[in-house]
């Protein structure tokens, strides 16, 4: 069977050392390599920056499949996917704030989001705000979840669905100014294009397991997951898009060539 991989930027900013990294393992990796532009986000993504990401892939000397996948051509599918969680009783709407959650918190709990959701509106009956999955009704429909790892930590993994509440919380599947949110969005596109293999920076491998998981509430495939190490500064810090001094624009402008920027990143 062919391995299917794929790379998924936001056009937020410019591409760095970090995203050439994950970009060429995914097209190396896989027989089919997919480009996915994740601009659900339309208050930050510009067409400008998706115009670079193309540029720059196309100088790595990368080639995709072509059309590429658009979340911002995607949301009735979200809208599919949350219509089935809510017909299983899974979801409810949540008004609290970043600051709200920590005040209801005497010591917060980091998980993939962030602080781990106290569940303070989950039986007040809001009929607006961000939508969040009651991880504790889901994890009883939940058996036998797996995946298996090919990264930095290969194995074949097994998830205990009643860790997720305490590990995840109930995450949010749609806030009201985005129409899905990413661990959603992600899940729903990647059996959409059929991925076999997700490759990405070992710093999502957290979250796997909340992506296994709502595979199995969706009926959908579970891929293999490739968690690839993080390209970091001078100070241990991962890159970021705001880190302009290491974005390929300027590496390209200085004169380095495809070949300099894989000796740059260890390939």
């Amino acid at each position: 069977m062919a391995r299917i991989t794929r790379f998924a930027p936001s056009p937020t900013g410019p591409l760095h050392l970090g995203h050439a990294h994950a970009a060429l393992i995914a097209a190396e990796r896989g027989d089919r390599f997919l480009i996915r532009i994740e601009d659900i986000d339309r208050t930050r993504c510009k067409p400008e920056w998706e115009a670079q990401i193309y540029d720059d892939l196309h100088w790595l000397g990368l080639t995709w499949e072509v059309p590429t996948l658009k979340q911002s051509t995607r949301q009735p599918a979200y809208d599919d996917a949350l219509a089935q969680l809510k017909a299983q009783g899974l979801t409810y709407h949540c008004t609290c704030t970043r600051a709200d959650i920590r005040a209801a918190l005497s010591a917060p709990q980091e998980g993939a989001d962030g602080p781990i959701y106290p569940g303070t509106c989950r039986e007040v009956g809001h009929t607006q705000g961000a939508l969040r999955l009651n991880m504790t009704k889901a994890t009883r429909l939940l058996r036998d979840l797996r995946f298996t790892e090919t990264g930095t930590q290969p194995a074949n993994y097994i998830v205990n669905p009643a860790q997720l509440i305490e590990t995840a919380g109930d995450i949010i599947l749609s806030r009201k100014d985005i129409g899905v949110a990413y661990h959603l969005a992600v899940v729903v596109d990647d059996a959409h294009q059929s991925i076999t293999e997700v490759t990405r920076g070992e710093d999502l491998f957290a979250a796997t397991p909340i992506h296994v998981a709502l595979q199995h509430l969706l009926n959908l495939p579970t891929p293999a997951y490739h968690h690839h190490k993080l390209i970091r500064d001078d100070q241990g810090k991962r890159l970021a898009k705001r880190d302009d001094a290491r974005a390929l624009s300027k590496y390209r402008a200085e004169g380095l060539t495809p070949a300099d920027i894989r000796a740059k990143i260890g390939l």
